[in-house]
């Protein structure tokens, strides 16, 4: 035997079932979800299954855990338990980190911050003085107070909420959303991420947080950089033209055809369209990125840091500008917010990032009439705990992981403006129910309880939202059907508009 047809027998168990997904599994897939499954045009926003409320999301994701006691969740009877420990029927055996498993107390840690009720068409909504210009639209916002996952710590909870595992791997919310649905524009991709600067130390994110695991490498989300050149190898190099850049795409891609049609690896396909979306980006990526059409009173709603390059405000702005040109999923990631000490330092410079920018998006989409099909989604991994982590004063204190109920919060996009959702108990500890009292034992993802929010459960609500079914969009990798929500999550019904 020669040495090319020996080449051409000797398939990887990777290209062998790469031409059987291109066989049974795209004809199984093509029938049983129709042609929105690969579409690429607007039609794509009227939703794979359902009719969508929103053609986009834009993800603020505050990594590290923001602490829903200093924010969002107003408990004024922790006042009363000021530095006694945490009753044990309350802590309910529940596993708590290392860093405070030695700790020979678990002092109550009331907040230091003043809240006020603000106005939001329901029963109103509490908000922290740290958040000033974020209450201004609480009109806008579905507060929910009774999120939960089982994670405790930073990466696998991260990779839990945004992959559905804490196990690395899956693909993203946002290559699930580009797998479903498609783009909106040729010229700019269907899935872009940024990393707003911050002043603290930062927890680790690996791009597998906004990768394709499995799914085909197409939807990856591109990673916008704040310095130098907004993606990386974008440009041409010096003595290359557009024209030239053009002729060599022209010839890389009938290479890699004929490597398809002998081995049918459907990632040779994905190159051919990653290849094409780089040159189109060269034109379509610096006129995004050019900020000097924007009006002055633009950057007096998201404020000055809305002209420094990385800065959370800057990022929002390109938030916007990304959902105007038809980016289906943009997420911004903001780091910093892992305060197991000096927590108020550290939140108030947090929340000065984030709090007048938050607001200025959400004013700026209605503006423009966009946030109606425009769902914006905040929140961390997890919440802190009530009790405190180190020394305790009235003035300082810190606070450990918790991810038994924290707060995040959505607007526009087909949700239920100005309402608040699930209650915790008097310490900001436990899902309570409609009177207040601890539910025991607590909701777990395996059985949805009134009230309560699963990671899994907001990941459902919000590919609802968008048109698509969470039980339906599957991808059959190494035998088995794989969904974001694993085989969990309940639509909130009570959310939606």
């Amino acid at each position: 035997m020669n040495s090319a047809r020996e080449f051409d027998l000797n398939m990887t168990r990777r290209q062998l079932f790469g031409r059987s997904a291109l066989g049974l599994g795209t004809a199984t897939m093509a029938q049983l979800l129709g042609a929105d499954l690969l579409a690429k045009t607007p039609e794509s926003a009227n939703g794979l299954h359902h009719p969508a409320k929103a053609k986009r999301v834009i993800y603020l994701f505050m990594s590290g855990g923001p602490s829903q006691h200093d924010m969002w969740d107003y408990k004024p009877k922790m006042k009363e338990m000021f530095g006694k420990n945490l009753p044990e029927h309350i802590r309910d055996g529940q596993r708590i980190t290392g860093m405070t498993a030695r700790q020979k107390s678990l002092p109550v840690c009331p907040s230091k911050y003043q809240f006020k009720k603000h106005d939001n068409n329901d029963q109103g909504v509490w908000v922290s003085e740290l958040l000033p210009h974020t209450a201004k639209v609480a009109k806008e916002l579905c507060v929910i107070n009774s999120t939960f996952t089982e994670a405790i710590n930073h990466d696998p909870a991260v990779t839990y909420i945004q992959t559905g595992s804490q196990i690395p791997g899956r693909p993203s919310l946002g290559s699930w959303l580009s797998y479903g649905l498609g783009r909106l524009n040729d010229d700019l991709p269907g899935y872009v991420v940024m990393h707003a600067k911050t002043n603290f130390g930062e927890q680790s994110l690996f791009n597998r947080l906004w990768g394709p695991g499995f799914l085909p490498s197409e939807h990856q989300g591109v990673l916008l950089r704040s310095q130098g050149d907004p993606v990386l190898y974008l440009n041409n190099p010096k003595g290359v033209s557009r024209s030239d850049r053009r002729a060599q795409l022209n010839a890389l891609a009938a290479l890699n055809e004929s490597q398809h049609d002998r081995f049918g690896d459907p990632e040779v396909l994905a190159r051919i369209k990653q290849h094409e979306m780089a040159y189109r980006m060269q034109t379509s990526v610096p006129e995004l990125m050019d900020l000097s059409s924007e009006k002055e009173s633009t950057f007096k709603l998201y404020g000055e840091e809305a002209r420094q390059a990385g800065s959370f405000a800057a990022c929002c702005l390109n938030a916007r500008r990304l959902a105007e040109r038809g980016v289906r999923n943009i997420q911004i990631f903001h780091r910093g917010w892992d305060a197991h000490g000096n927590l108020p330092k550290e939140h108030e410079s947090q929340c000065k990032d984030i709090d007048q920018a938050c607001a200025a998006l959400i004013t700026d989409l209605k503006e423009r009439g966009m946030l109606e099909d425009t769902l914006v989604v905040w929140g961390g991994e997890f919440g802190r705990t009530a009790y405190c982590q180190g020394s305790l004063s009235e003035k300082n204190y810190g606070r450990d992981h918790h991810p038994r109920c924290f707060t995040t919060w959505m607007a526009g996009g087909g949700v239920k403006p100005g309402i608040t959702y699930g209650r915790s108990d008097d310490y900001g500890y436990n899902i309570a129910d409609a009177d207040g009292n601890p539910i025991f034992p607590q909701p777990t993802k395996d059985h949805w309880t009134p009230g309560s929010v699963h990671i899994h459960d907001l990941n459902a609500t919000i590919l609802h939202l968008l048109g698509i079914d969470h039980r339906k969009l599957t991808y059959r990798y190494q035998g088995r059907d794989f969904r974001l929500t694993d085989i969990h999550g309940h639509v909130i019904k009570d959310l939606l508009a």
